[in-house]
């Protein structure tokens, strides 16, 4: 009797919680969950398609997203009203049609595109700053303005629900508006709290949980926690400056992984 197709040496739709799955997930959930705790969820979702080394993409989405709800629970307190409140109010404010845009065509549009373009955006803003700093570009700063926040959330929410990628859109805009360390993480913090609480009744509807994510994200729960709260801690102890030099670099890598992802 067929059960199902055979995806990278496996039958989809069953789960194998083995020595392999519990090497390759571990590691990833306890990464994501000092990303989401410390800096600023940019690299958290790596995760993603590390876990799709071992299990479909769609499984993957959908065992991570109750993961980083749990992260999301654990790193509120520390953070809590001391987020950037206009910066939230627009990335929130664009994130709403963002993720419903996401939900309706999640089925029907190959993420690798905009995969490709926060890319292409994500490394292209490292690059300009660097030369900035280095004193290759000499621009006059200007205020950002509404429109630029909610293009930005409405891009997180979106790039979120297809790959749970909101992180290096949001960290864009942060860093432009110029926000000091812990408003910049708590922003983060509050805004995708909100966008995975969005996205979690059109998981439901769209079938990407199944009867393995409860028990996966049961068995992984408490490596969720460890990292939030390893990142929490690394957060107070990293300085400001070396902070935004490692938000850099990590926005640097995930938009580099996002290209190499479309690409390949």
């Amino acid at each position: 009797m067929c059960e199902g197709p055979v995806v990278s040496g496996r039958i989809e739709g069953f789960v194998q919680f083995d020595w392999v799955f519990f090497a390759v997930a571990v590691p990833a959930v306890v990464f994501a969950g000092v990303s989401k705790g410390g800096f600023a969820s940019g690299a958290a979702f790596a995760a993603t398609p590390i876990l799709a080394l071992v299990l479909s993409p769609g499984e993957a989405l959908g065992l991570m997203l109750p993961l980083l709800m749990l992260m999301d629970v654990a790193t509120l307190r520390p953070y809590w009203r001391k987020w950037h409140g206009p910066s939230t109010r627009m990335l929130i404010l664009g994130a709403v049609p963002g993720v419903g845009l996401g939900a309706l065509v999640y089925k029907a549009t190959d993420p690798d595109l905009f995969r490709l373009l926060i890319g292409v955006i994500a490394v292209g803003f490292v690059v300009w700053q660097f030369s900035r700093r280095m004193g290759w570009l000499v621009i006059t700063p200007r205020p950002i303005g509404r429109g630029a926040g909610l293009l930005a959330g409405a891009t997180a929410g979106f790039t979120s629900f297809v790959s749970h990628a909101g992180g290096p859109p949001a960290a864009i805009y942060l860093l432009a508006q110029g926000v000091g360390k812990t408003a910049f993480q708590a922003t983060t913090v509050i805004v995708f709290w909100i966008v995975n609480m969005l996205k979690f009744i059109p998981f439901l509807f769209l079938g990407i949980f199944t009867a393995d994510t409860v028990l996966g994200v049961l068995l992984l729960a408490p490596f969720a926690f460890l990292g939030a709260w390893l990142g929490v801690r690394a957060h107070h102890l990293v300085p400001e400056k070396a902070f935004f030099g490692l938000t850099y670099v990590l926005l640097a890598v995930t938009g580099s992984k996002l290209i190499w992802d479309a690409l390949a």
